[in-house]
């Protein structure tokens, strides 16, 4: 089992964190988001369409100017600590606690002081499953995320060498949820989260939504990512269409399923 999980790991099913359009996902290990189809291209508040394979994160929605109270809210768990890279874990043994970790694992912020290679890390170490974990793929994120990284700057107008222009950040935060499938020690769901990207103090900051699916399973006390459960949750989502992407706050949001995340007190 420990083999094919890797397997899959290595094949790119899912992904630890989400950039901006133009970069992309963070680590390349994007999991099932998907062609967009009509749906996904229009709401009350336009659309933004940007070019993406089956292989990452997509962004195409903008967030409406009215505003439709979301039917469904969740205030989900904080984990009971922070350990060493400062990621919040323990999380309680119930599917919130598992979409939590896996909201956790896919807020991510890059900017002058935190690269990309050092936010995959602490994802890969924080949250991804023992049996995912391998020198080998430890090497394999390192080098998707430089490759990132050199990306990153060269659409910023920096060298490589140099740090992101003073104000320049990239961050995603999730806002939504929806459970494809669940059991005490397996949950699979999709996630939408809102990317923010600004490339210095006087430029614009752009925003755009994505759509993933991560699976997390029940492992030494906490949830954890799981190559094989996501691929387990993808085979499930596939007898349902995705839920469309649709800003909190859009009617289409209540439609396409999703749960509204509130901030845990």
């Amino acid at each position: 089992m420990a083999a094919r999980t890797r397997g899959t790991w290595n094949k790119g099913t899912w992904a630890v964190g989400i950039a901006a359009a133009a970069v992309l996902a963070l680590t390349g290990y994007a999991m099932f988001s998907g062609d967009e189809g009509p749906d996904d291209e229009q709401g009350k508040g336009g659309s933004n369409p940007s070019a993406a394979s089956s292989a990452s994160p997509s962004a195409t929605y903008q967030a409406p100017e009215d505003w439709t109270e979301p039917e469904r809210w969740a205030a989900l768990p904080r984990g009971k600590e922070t350990d060493s890279r400062g990621s919040e874990v323990g999380y309680p043994h119930t599917t919130e606690g598992a979409a939590a970790m896996l909201a956790a694992a896919n807020t991510t912020s890059v900017d002058t002081d935190t690269s990309t290679v050092d936010e995959q890390l602490r994802i890969y170490h924080s949250y991804v499953s023992q049996r995912d974990q391998s020198s080998e793929n430890a090497e394999q994120i390192e080098l998707q995320a430089l490759q990132t990284d050199k990306s990153l700057h060269k659409q910023m107008s920096v060298s490589a060498s140099q740090p992101l222009p003073s104000g320049a950040y990239i961050r995603s935060s999730v806002v939504g949820y929806k459970v494809v499938k669940e059991s005490a020690s397996e949950v699979s769901v999709w996630l939408l989260s809102r990317v923010v990207q600004k490339n210095g103090e006087t430029a614009k900051e752009k925003s755009s939504y994505t759509r993933v699916l991560n699976g997390a399973a029940w492992e030494g006390g906490d949830w954890k990512l799981s190559g094989a459960v996501t691929q387990r949750g993808m085979e499930a989502a596939q007898q349902e269409s995705q839920p469309p992407m649709a800003a909190p706050g859009d009617a289409a949001f209540n439609r396409s399923g999703w749960t509204a995340i509130r901030e845990a007190s």
